[in-house]
């Protein structure tokens, strides 16, 4: 039995906009999958930030303590050395005299 042109224009219109929908449909399925990659992406980086900030602020930390210790260190030597020139100084005189 054959369908008037009409209805056969018609059928094929519909059969046209489903394969369309279809494509369509399929098209926004990958885009979905594509963004929640970079989504999953996105929080990873996100996390490897957070944590190279708190590593940071250690690190940080420990070199204003070290710094202060190398000060600390560096006075420490200036004052021995300061002693040891004296006590040579006076034995130095001594023998002098």
């Amino acid at each position: 039995m054959k369908l008037p042109q009409r209805l056969q224009e018609a059928l094929s219109r519909l059969a046209s906009a489903l394969e369309q929908l279809e494509a369509a449909g399929e098209r926004r399925a990958i885009a979905d999958r594509v963004r929640a990659d970079l989504e999953d992406e996105l929080a990873v980086m996100q996390d490897d930030r957070a944590r190279l900030a708190v590593e940071l602020d250690g690190s940080l930390a420990r070199t204003r303590a070290l710094a202060l210790a190398n000060d600390d260190a560096r006075l420490a030597v200036e004052r021995a050395s300061a002693s040891v020139r004296a006590v040579l100084a006076a034995a130095q005189r001594e023998e002098e005299a």
